[in-house]
């Protein structure tokens, strides 16, 4: 989850651009990128970014200015100046 709010801190994202951003930051190969879920409709990095920006969102992290579109919030942006280790779901129990 961190590295996903670390990218809603730069601006307004969508999960796409944040799954590249993220994808090249940790050095994915292209199979990694690309892998689906068992169902075979979505990728699986997309899946996991849409739950953790589900749960940021709803511990109040993150904000979305319209549809598809998200930000760090200002307690976001808080728990980033704190330089946290992770974020977790001990961590969002705290929001």
């Amino acid at each position: 989850m961190l590295p996903l709010l670390g990218i809603a801190a730069e601006g307004e994202t969508r999960v796409p651009a944040a799954a590249q951003v993220i994808a090249d930051r940790l050095g994915l190969s292209e199979y990694e990128r690309e892998e689906m879920l068992p169902s075979g409709k979505q990728r699986l990095l997309h899946n996991r970014l849409h739950w953790a920006k589900f749960y940021m969102s709803k511990a109040g992290l993150i904000d979305s200015p319209r549809r598809g579109v998200f930000i760090a919030s200002h307690e976001g942006r808080q728990l980033l100046a704190a330089k946290p280790a992770r974020i977790d779901v001990e961590t969002l129990k705290r929001y």
